[in-house]
């Protein structure tokens, strides 16, 4: 069984982030995954800094997590648990389809943790579309509904 595709899944920390995800800094939004339930539900981790380079202009005299960025940190967790919970080979690309009934409702700040929740609605073929929200202290900071395909490796 390879590194990337462990027999059981209950937490990915970021090394395993790195091996299934083709995301680098600034663009890895999440830094570890927990309560892994194969490829159909997970939380995601982003321990939220004040040196992140979006904060510079987001906004300079009160930074603040773009909405964008935390949409594409719930992608990317949803992505991550379909490729860690894909079988031996190399890990395939996920591609970001949809989003759908996004709302946010407070603001996401330094030294938040955010945890990004997915949960799979459905799968047709290599389509699959989540349920996802983002939380802070136990409170719903942002929701919305994705859908992601995978497609050929890299």
């Amino acid at each position: 069984m390879s590194e990337i595709h462990p027999e059981k899944l209950e937490a990915a920390d970021i090394q395993a982030l790195l091996r299934a995800l083709p995301h680098r800094y600034p663009f890895l939004l999440i830094d570890r995954i927990v309560d892994i339930n194969g490829d159909q539900s997970a939380t995601g981790i982003k321990n939220v800094s004040i040196n992140e380079p979006h904060f510079t202009g987001h906004f300079p005299s009160r930074p603040i997590m773009p909405g964008v960025l935390i949409i594409e940190a719930m992608a990317q967790t949803a992505g991550a648990i379909t490729v860690l919970n894909s079988g031996e080979g190399a890990p395939p690309l996920v591609y970001f389809m949809t989003i759908d009934k996004a709302k946010f409702r407070r603001p996401v700040v330094p030294g938040d943790q955010l945890k990004l929740r997915v949960n799979k609605l459905k799968q047709r073929g290599n389509i699959s579309k989540y349920a996802c929200i983002g939380e802070v202290d136990g409170h719903k900071v942002a929701e919305a509904e994705i859908s992601a395909m995978v497609g050929g490796s890299e």
